[in-house]
């Protein structure tokens, strides 16, 4: 009578086993070309809304189309689209409804209207391609130059600039303070508002170039913190008069000009101008006309700082109110103004980040920010006079959103810890909610281990999220070494409820290796309000490191953690923090590898390195105290550094110096440069760097 016991006994253990063996194990390729490996979600990119409230997306050959209903949505049509080349053969394509689209690429702007096609070249060697909006009239630019294409056609140059100090039609201040292009079409489609800098004062830095025979030098602008900077300003053209014109400013020489912001009526222009110092701030208004400054609309100031990262949103059928974001009360806020700089009120007091500001609809405001939950993201509506706070979208996540023209739908793509990715449709009247698409985990054939939250505090009290990723097969009885992979600076959150909890592929595949895989988000960190990310000011990498030791001293409490085998990893400004946390915590940490490293911020870019530690002649001991040269002499462990040749971000002096700072002081240390990258290794080279990465980490992790 025991034997069928046995038996079944036997077959289960026989099951598991096998369903364990069955599992695929993850290659360290496929981790890093996941994306092109079809292992990461598929959740309907490239969705976009119509003026005709559809939805669309270019799939191939096609053009899939849903139509939002009161009963739900339909997927309408999938046809092939009659036009003069081949749609799969479009990168990017815009379709505006059943009867206009355009699309620009490969030396060809085609705009099919209800009037009938619109066809006109430019030259393939054009960048910063700018579309107007009436589709007739193409902005771009050839080197420093910006250039205008018709539609018969003909093309001419709107600036016409010999010296190559003088660039126009680009972004400029290395594309801090939320600028991300450098052509701005005014809203009728017959000015286009252009930045131009000159970088006469800036210093050359040379880049080796080994493509050729002899191996040449180029020459980059990179204005370091202290020296002289580029100098910003404007440019307006009308397309109907053939006139030139810049905007006259009124402020000093170096200061930024940013956050650029046409009217509704496009009678006047906005900028938000930035002392050098970034702790002053001036919304100003100028005359499209003449180019002359009108008033200051209103002003900002701060101790630390002030970054303005958005432009105006100005109200529909009001040209003179509009709403602005600011962090003046500790977080990011809407706050309702008009014209004269009169502040009507402040629309939005949360103790939480808004990130977004998506539509203004009848009065009601649509937006996205973080919530009480910062790994999260939701949309949020409220009414413009502050009363009725409405959180739209519900399931936990990271939700990215879209409101249709008619702000009648909400296309909400959403995913979390145990969710791949759902793509919906939110019906903002009845509440209704149509499922488009769920993702299925693209790695569940896979054996991959667990992604676990946690929370700790900072010495402060600060509450600190981080992730723990474990390997599969996870015995919490055996011990485990442990990587730290750290970033740890402004702007950045590596650790979300999305999907595989904001992780990369790569540290399932060291998990597997049999590692514990750490992340911290300390203080610094973005989406936490602006005391908690200026807590750095002065002194970077100092709270961080302290950040990051309570983070393993929370391991070390685990019975599973070897705490005699903890690296660190991390790029860039993480590759200044594994520099930093193993000059410093020689006793905690085994090894480490930094990539792309800052090595002292004196060598750091003007705009992003004095917001955070002013000028060095300003803050002599904030610079001494943070620069690693001196602390070459401190490292115990050894270390791996890597750098692109072609870095034109964090220049490759940084560790060009501090190894030869290892050298002077008899210490050992490793370093291995790829030629011809930049600030990270992209393509199907970064598997090389992984692969140099990990196992560096595996052979020296003892």
């Amino acid at each position: 009578m025991r034997f069928p016991f046995l038996f079944f006994t036997l077959f289960l253990v026989f099951t598991s086993l096998f369903s364990q063996e069955a599992k695929k194990e993850l290659t360290l390729k496929d981790a890093v070309l996941g994306y092109y490996k079809g292992l990461y979600p598929d959740n309907l990119y490239g969705l976009d809304w119509t003026s005709t409230n559809s939805l669309y997306k270019k799939e191939n050959n096609a053009l899939i189309v849903y139509q939002p209903t009161k009963k739900g949505t339909k997927k309408l049509y999938s046809k092939d689209l009659k036009i003069n080349t081949d749609l799969a053969k479009i990168r990017r394509l815009t379709f505006e409804n059943d009867k206009s689209l355009h699309y620009v690429q490969q030396g060809e702007c085609y705009a099919k209207t209800k009037n009938g096609a619109i066809t006109f070249s430019y030259p393939k060697k054009a960048e910063n391609l700018t579309l107007s909006p009436t589709k007739k009239q193409l902005a771009y630019t050839i080197k420093n130059n910006l250039y205008l294409a018709h539609s018969l056609d003909s093309a001419e140059a709107i600036t016409k600039h010999v010296d190559p100090n003088f660039v126009a039609g680009q972004s400029i201040h290395r594309n801090e303070f939320g600028i991300k292009n450098g052509i701005f079409w005014s809203n009728n489609g017959e000015i286009v508002a252009f930045y131009e800098k000159d970088e006469t004062d800036v210093h050359d830095y040379p880049l080796l170039e080994i493509n050729q025979t002899p191996g040449s030098l180029k020459s980059v602008k990179y204005p370091m913190a202290g020296q002289n900077s580029e100098y910003g300003k404007v440019g307006v053209y009308n397309t109907k008069r053939k006139t030139l014109i810049y905007l006259q400013p009124v402020h000093e020489k170096d200061d930024y000009v940013t956050n650029l912001t046409w009217s509704p009526d496009d009678q006047f222009i906005y900028i938000a101008e930035l002392n050098r110092d970034q702790n002053h701030m001036k919304w100003a208004q100028y005359d499209v006309n003449t180019g002359k400054r009108i008033k200051t609309i209103f002003e900002e100031k701060n101790n630390k700082w002030v970054e303005p990262e958005y432009p105006l949103y100005f109200i529909p059928e009001k040209n003179d109110e509009f709403i602005t974001l600011s962090e003046r009360d500790g977080f990011m806020n809407l706050y309702h103004y008009n014209t004269n700089g009169k502040l009507l009120n402040q629309i939005t007091k949360n103790k939480w980040v808004t990130t977004a500001l998506l539509a203004v609809k009848e009065n009601t405001i649509y937006f996205q920010g973080t919530g009480e939950d910062p790994r999260e993201l939701h949309t949020y509506s409220i009414n413009l006079n502050g009363a009725e706070l409405r959180k739209i979208t519900t399931n936990p996540g990271v939700h990215q959103t879209k409101l249709s023209p008619n702000g009648r739908y909400l296309l909400d793509q959403f995913s979390n810890l145990q969710n791949p990715g759902t793509t919906q449709v939110i019906d903002m009247k009845t509440g209704r909610v149509n499922v488009l698409n769920q993702a299925e985990n693209p790695l569940s054939d896979y054996a991959i281990g667990q992604t676990i939250f946690n929370q700790i505090k900072s010495t402060d009290g600060d509450v600190l999220y981080s992730r723990l990723i474990t390997p599969n097969q996870f015995d919490s009885s055996n011990t485990y070494p442990v990587l730290i992979y750290v970033y740890g600076g402004p702007h950045a959150q590596l650790v979300t409820n999305s999907w595989l909890g904001g992780a990369s592929l790569w540290m399932h595949w060291m998990a597997n290796q049999g590692y514990l895989i750490y992340t911290l988000d300390g203080r610094g960190s973005a989406n936490r309000g602006f005391e908690f990310e200026s807590a750095i000011f002065r002194n970077l990498g100092q709270l961080e490191m302290k950040d990051q030791i309570e983070g393993v001293k929370f391991l070390k409490k685990k019975a599973y953690v070897d705490s005699e085998k903890i690296a660190v990893h991390g790029w860039s400004y993480g590759g200044f923090m594994t520099t930093s946390l193993l000059t410093n915590y020689e006793d905690v940490f085994t090894c480490g590898v930094a990539g792309g490293p800052v090595i002292d911020w004196k060598w750091y870019e003007v705009m992003y390195g004095e917001r955070y530690m002013d000028q060095p002649q300003d803050n002599p001991d904030g610079y001494a105290k943070t620069s690693l040269l001196k602390k070459a002499k401190e490292l115990k462990d050894p270390l791996l550094l890597i750098h692109g040749t072609s870095d034109d971000v964090v220049v490759m002096q940084h560790n060009l110096s501090f190894v030869k700072a290892c050298v002077e002081a008899g210490v050992q240390v490793d370093f291995f440069p790829y030629p011809m990258h930049k600030h990270n290794v992209r393509g199907k080279d970064r598997v090389h760097l992984m692969q140099k990465v990990l196992n560096y980490i595996i052979a020296n992790n003892k």
